[in-house]
């Protein structure tokens, strides 16, 4: 039975709620741009992704940082949960984030290193309303590429941040809490609520309809039952076992939404939980790196922003049986114990990214996977958290970018050479046409 081609871009829909679905083999060849080119195919190519996903208060720097350059580097301590993903990741030394630095601002490297990060623009000390940054590197991609998709950039986090007042040395709070920037003067918030991440992702009608499916406690999949049920009939054998996958996936992550709702939030001494927030960290980490991969999956944005912590947080980590807060222990003065600590949080964290890199390639997309066609930056604005050094910045690059990157290696970079310098060699390699970025100076050598 010959099987009728459909569109990249189907959708099932029912009720309020569209769901996007992932590349089939019913929707043609999917082929990467590389053998494209070089065989004279044809057919459609893998989106290039990139997500950008930021850890605070800086690392143990001499367990981050391996000792061989090259492809022949050994993991350290802290990286050794990358294993798997190794040769799909390169490790960037020597990056550095001036704007970060005073410059002649004085205290507020919390802050700063969260708001340069970014944009490499230097944020402007004020406590008021007169915020002032610059364009992040999503922004800048979303405002030329964005249109291609439902929803232009994602941006997400872990911990709610507030929008105003003094948080870091006379620096507004919305600088130590804020990754994306759609302008100099106009940050973008971040969501911290899985349930409405993922609402935002697959509804069409925000209000009643999500309504009516909470009250009655129905996944988005009966709302679209029938056309789901249509659709099978449409494709493949392998499509038709890939969908039930892809079904299965998000209904389990409605069914972790609900379960993690019975559950009262996770006290913060800082902020006060939004509702419906899992009451464990890694849930809730995990639970939001899973929409990432759903989001990228399904194409509905190929741009994300993801913060595990906001820049100077003091949470804990009772998951890994560390009550001290984090911001505290960063600035451990040489003692080995407080030491210690961060190593483990430095490790707890990467074991995240780890979780996110591994899901992503064990998805096939094409001759390759999701990974594949991804590039996943993990890094942080401060290296050094005891001293608030933004040099030579902890900086992971890892997917193939759509053949772009020439991943599974140890770059080190010169002294000061700039972070934005990255970001405008990711924009690149998203087909956005920038000729700068913040105090970028060009791109970086070595990446393909």
């Amino acid at each position: 039975m010959k099987i009728p081609k459909l569109s990249r871009r189907t959708f099932i829909r029912g009720l309020g709620v569209s769901i996007a679905l992932p590349w089939l083999e019913s929707m043609g060849p999917l082929t990467s741009v590389a053998t494209a080119a070089t065989k004279g195919v044809t057919s459609q190519t893998p989106p290039n992704r990139m997500a950008f996903l930021y850890s605070p208060n800086g690392k143990i720097m001499e367990k981050w940082t391996p000792e061989q350059v090259g492809a022949n580097f050994e993991l350290t301590e802290i990286l050794r949960p990358l294993q798997n993903v190794k040769d799909k990741t390169l490790v960037l030394s020597g990056l550095t984030a001036d704007k970060a630095r005073a410059n002649g601002d004085g205290g507020g490297d919390h802050a700063r290193a969260m708001a340069a990060y970014l944009t490499g623009a230097q944020p402007r000390k004020t406590s008021g309303t007169d915020i002032h940054a610059g364009i992040s590197v999503d922004q800048a991609a979303a405002s030329q590429i964005g249109e291609k998709t439902r929803i232009p950039s994602l941006e997400l986090g872990i911990e709610p941040g507030y929008r105003a007042g003094n948080c870091d040395s006379g620096y507004s709070c919305v600088y130590s809490a804020t990754m994306a920037w759609k302008s100099a003067t106009q940050p973008l918030p971040k969501e911290v609520n899985p349930k409405f991440a993922f609402d935002r992702l697959f509804s069409t009608e925000p209000n009643a309809e999500i309504s009516q499916r909470d009250e009655e406690r129905k996944s988005i999949l009966d709302f679209v039952k029938q056309d789901s049920k249509d659709l099978i009939h449409k494709v493949s054998e392998n499509d038709a076992r890939k969908l039930d996958e892809y079904f299965s996936a998000i209904r389990d992550i409605e069914m972790r939404i609900a379960s993690a709702e019975k559950f009262p939030p996770i006290e913060n001494i800082e902020y006060s939980a939004p509702e419906k927030i899992p009451a464990h960290f890694q849930e809730h980490v995990r639970l939001m790196l899973d929409l990432i991969v759903l989001a990228f999956q399904t194409d509905v944005t190929r741009i994300v922003t993801f913060s595990l912590a906001n820049e100077g947080s003091n949470k804990t980590y009772p998951t890994i049986d560390i009550t001290d807060g984090h911001h505290n222990l960063s600035h451990h003065g040489g003692d080995e114990a407080k030491i210690e600590k961060i190593r483990r949080i430095n490790i707890f964290h990467m074991q995240q990214l780890a979780y996110l890199l591994e899901k992503l390639d064990s998805i096939p997309e094409g001759e390759g996977t999701l990974l594949d066609h991804s590039m996943i930056c993990y890094g942080s604005g401060n290296s050094d958290g005891n001293r608030h050094s933004h040099h030579d910045l902890p900086i992971l690059l890892s997917g193939g970018g759509c053949g772009t990157l020439n991943s599974g290696q140890h770059i080190a970079y010169p002294k000061e050479t700039p972070l934005n310098n990255l970001w405008l060699s990711m924009l690149q390699r998203m087909d956005v046409n920038l000729r700068k970025l913040g105090d970028s100076t060009g791109t970086l050598e070595g990446l393909s």
